[in-house]
Formats: C-alpha cells, sequence, structure tokens
C-alpha cells in the first residue's frame, strides 16, 4: 500500500488516475491556442511526479486538443511509459490506419468526443463530433477501442439510441457533467444511470469541482457520486482531471480534496478497489 501524500489516504496498490492532461514542454511540441483557457506547462514529468507523491500507479492521458492536433506528445508519452500510462484521442484530421495501429500498439484505448453544452449553449469548441465518431467507429471497433463522450447526463440520454447503433462501448465523462444544482434526481441523471446497467457504458466518478455550486469539499456533488457507486461499480474508473484546466487560481481544486471527496464517498475499501484497481484494468487494458 502507498500513502496519498498530504491527503491522509492509502491508495490501494495498482491505483489508476483514468483522467488526466498533458501540455509541453512548448518547445517540443507547441500549444495550440484557443479561446476557453490557456495551456498549463504540465509535461508528462510533472504528472508522473505528482502520482509517486500520491501512490498513484499508472493513469489515462486524454489528449487536449490546444497540446497538439497530430496527438504526438500523448504518444510519445505513452511509449516513453508504457506500463503506466494509456491514452485517449482527439482526431480534428483524418488519420491512417497505420497511425491507428501505432497508436494502439503505444497503448490509446478511446476517443474523446465533445458534445459538452449547458441549456443549450455550447461551452467548449473544435474537438470530434458525432458525425466524425460515426465515420471512424468501425475502424475503432477492429482495434478495441471505445468512445469516451463529453456532454452533458440528459444530452447523453437523448443521443444514447444513436450512439448505441455504433460497434463500440462509451465511457460517460465527469459524472454526466450534471450541474449539481440540478439535484441527484433529474431526469437525465437518473436515466443516465439507467445506461449503466446496459453493459456498454462505464462512466468517470470525476469532475466534482467542475459540477458544483458551493466549491471544496465538493459536498453538493457527493450525492451524483453515491448514486453511480450504488447503481454500477463494476462500471466505474475515478479520476482528478489533472492539472485542472479552465479553472481560475481561485476555483482550480485542491488535490486533497478531491481525493478525499473519493475516499468519503466510496468508503467501502473492496468497492474503492474495484473503481480504482479493476475496473480499470478492464477497460484501458493494464
Amino acid at each position: 500500500m502507498s500513502g496519498a501524500a498530504g491527503t491522509g489516504h492509502v491508495f490501494p496498490e495498482g491505483t489508476a488516475d483514468c483522467h488526466v492532461h498533458i501540455y509541453g514542454p512548448f518547445d517540443k511540441y507547441p500549444e495550440v491556442p484557443i479561446s476557453e483557457y490557456k495551456s498549463p506547462d504540465a509535461p508528462v514529468e510533472r504528472l508522473l511526479a505528482l502520482w509517486d507523491g500520491l501512490g498513484i500507479a499508472r493513469g489515462v492521458i486524454v489528449h487536449a486538443r490546444s497540446a497538439g492536433r497530430d496527438g504526438q506528445v500523448t504518444l510519445d508519452a505513452l511509449k516513453a511509459h508504457p506500463d503506466r500510462l494509456r491514452g485517449v484521442a482527439v482526431f480534428e484530421d483524418e488519420v491512417t490506419d497505420a497511425r491507428l495501429d501505432e497508436m494502439t500498439e503505444a497503448g490509446f484505448r478511446g476517443v474523446r468526443i465533445n458534445m459538452m453544452q449547458l441549456d443549450g449553449k455550447r461551452l467548449y469548441q473544435g474537438g470530434m463530433g458525432l458525425e466524425d465518431l460515426a465515420r471512424l467507429a468501425p475502424r475503432l471497433a477492429e482495434r478495441g477501442w471505445h468512445a469516451q463522450i463529453w456532454a452533458e447526463s440528459g444530452d447523453i440520454v437523448a443521443l444514447a439510441p444513436e450512439l448505441m447503433r455504433l460497434p463500440l462501448d462509451f465511457v460517460i465523462d465527469h459524472q454526466g457533467r450534471t450541474p449539481a444544482t440540478r439535484g441527484v434526481g433529474y431526469a437525465g441523471f437518473q436515466a443516465m444511470l439507467d445506461l449503466l446497467k446496459t453493459g456498454r457504458w462505464w462512466c468517470k466518478i470525476s469532475g466534482s469541482d467542475r459540477n458544483t455550486a458551493l466549491g471544496p469539499p465538493y459536498a453538493d456533488s457527493a450525492a451524483f457520486m453515491a448514486a453511480l457507486v450504488e447503481t454500477a461499480p463494476e462500471r466505474l474508473v475515478w479520476g482528478t482531471d489533472w492539472p485542472h484546466v479552465g479553472h481560475s487560481d481561485e476555483t482550480r481544486p485542491e488535490m486533497a480534496d478531491l481525493v478525499a471527496r473519493l475516499f468519503e464517498t466510496v468508503s467501502d475499501p473492496e468497492i474503492r478497489r474495484r473503481i480504482l484497481v479493476e475496473n480499470p484494468r478492464t477497460l484501458y487494458g493494464f
């Protein structure tokens, strides 16, 4: 067992942080400027040092648009650390079969689809959409990839029939990105829970800092995490969302708060181990 430095909690051996991003160094991997945020200096070495301090063994880099259109920074990180890292891609250009094979061999296991909006307003521009996914789906399925869906729970449920016609499994970002103010009884969230019972959907219990209305320690997000754990603990993985892009200095979460939310809400150590160790093994092939 390893200690999570500064948090007072101990992660089980083999814990995976299943949602992080890396950026830079920018002299080697130039930033692609976007309007929503400025990319931080967060190379893979910083990520691994953070994990070592927390006692986290491995994890999943979700490639960020601003980290480079070609995905090379994430591909190089996976090749350098094959035992510790897996990846989720974003394609903004056509991708060849040879490139897909190279990425699969390196440890990519999915693509991220951006359909994130709240109250009809798109929050982030660019990225892959549903048409992109439909075009790529047969080639992704051949390689055992899944689709990671970045959208609000009600929108996910509305799109689910169309998505489930594709030959893929699906991973939901950040607890369905449901604003905590809507309450755990919100119809979109409740219907999303039912998707997890189909055997084709997974969900990340992450994003408490993005869904909260109260701020740390994110008590208003706890009910959503608890409902997910009660519904389908065998279909959940956890992530920190490091380095927390888009936050201001005032709202950027402390790792201790995110770890505490996990341990306090998922209090059963066997269920916690399943979410942190066993499920990532199944989903990402560690």
